[in-house]
């Protein structure tokens, strides 16, 4: 029986979670992001996930804003 030895010695590397992903765009978007955590960020993989999670971040930031604004002037 032959043993998986060549998959055993190279470390499969999986793209971030959803969850540091999440965690990484709040952080920058708040400007809390620790050096550490940018820079596991940036050696990554893909920088697919955090691009796609900071454009839907800031499409869904900029929406909040036009809705909190309509409804306080709606108020008036």
């Amino acid at each position: 029986m032959k043993e998986k030895q060549d998959s055993d010695k190279t470390p499969a590397r999986k793209g971030p979670g959803v969850l540091k992903v999440m965690q990484s765009i709040l952080a920058g978007a708040l400007g809390v992001q620790s050096d550490k955590r940018r820079e596991e960020d940036f050696s990554s993989h893909s920088p697919w996930p955090y691009i796609i999670a900071g454009i839907l971040f800031t499409v869904g930031f900029v929406v909040a804003l036009i809705v909190v604004v309509k409804l306080v002037l709606a108020g008036q």
